[in-house]
């Protein structure tokens, strides 16, 4: 199951082409494709950032799905900022807020990145066309990842180490455990032993009383 999206990544940026068959300073732009592979989920959000740059439009990080087990992301959609459509907010008494120009245009563009065996993160869908003009600004403001993201994958990462921890602190209980038991249980048979032999000689004791 996906979670609900994560926050927008506001970033305006100086770019704006017609075609990604043309370059940025030189260079050819290089577009995702079902099967591009990346080192991490970081480096996908970098990558599809720098693509959205590139052709003018504001990357969004949107929806991902987690692991049951551990609570570590599998898959993570990125996409425009202009995906989705805004609602209408109501104030207390319940008068319709006044409306402020929406950004979201039901845009579609995305991709879909999936953590792979391999432990690479793969590219499993791509959805190039956009429904609204790509947009030409006049700041670059780069920013791949947002604070409530951010904060999201350090609590992970926080859960994951914690969780690793209480798994050797319970391998090291087990093995204190047994350490406890099998002492106990040498104890049991040299307190054993030793009545077996004072029994022994109470037996001979009293033997040796009825003769004399």
């Amino acid at each position: 199951m996906m979670d609900s999206d994560e926050g927008a990544e506001v970033m305006e940026r100086s770019v704006g082409i017609d075609s990604v068959s043309l370059s940025d300073e030189g260079d050819t732009i290089l577009e995702p494709y079902e099967g591009m592979e990346f080192e991490s989920e970081e480096a996908a959000k970098v990558f599809y950032d720098e693509y959205a740059r590139r052709v003018g439009f504001v990357m969004r990080v949107m929806s991902c799905r987690r692991s049951e087990v551990d609570g570590r992301i599998l898959a993570r959609r990125l996409g425009c900022n202009k995906e989705g459509y805004c609602v209408s907010i109501r104030g207390k008494l319940g008068q319709v807020r006044k409306p402020r120009p929406s950004t979201r245009e039901g845009c579609k563009a995305m991709i879909l990145v999936k953590y792979e065996k391999s432990g690479k993160w793969v590219v499993t869908k791509f959805i190039k066309e956009h429904n609204h003009p790509l947009v030409i600004s006049s700041r670059d403001v780069r920013q791949t990842m947002d604070e409530k993201d951010r904060k999201i994958q350090e609590l992970s990462t926080e859960l994951r180490n914690k969780k690793r921890l209480c798994a050797v602190y319970q391998e090291q209980l087990i093995a204190f455990m047994k350490d406890v038991e099998e002492h106990n249980d040498q104890l049991t048979r040299k307190v054993q032993v030793i009545v077996n032999n004072l029994q022994k000689f109470e037996h001979k004791d009293l033997q040796h009383s009825h003769n004399t």
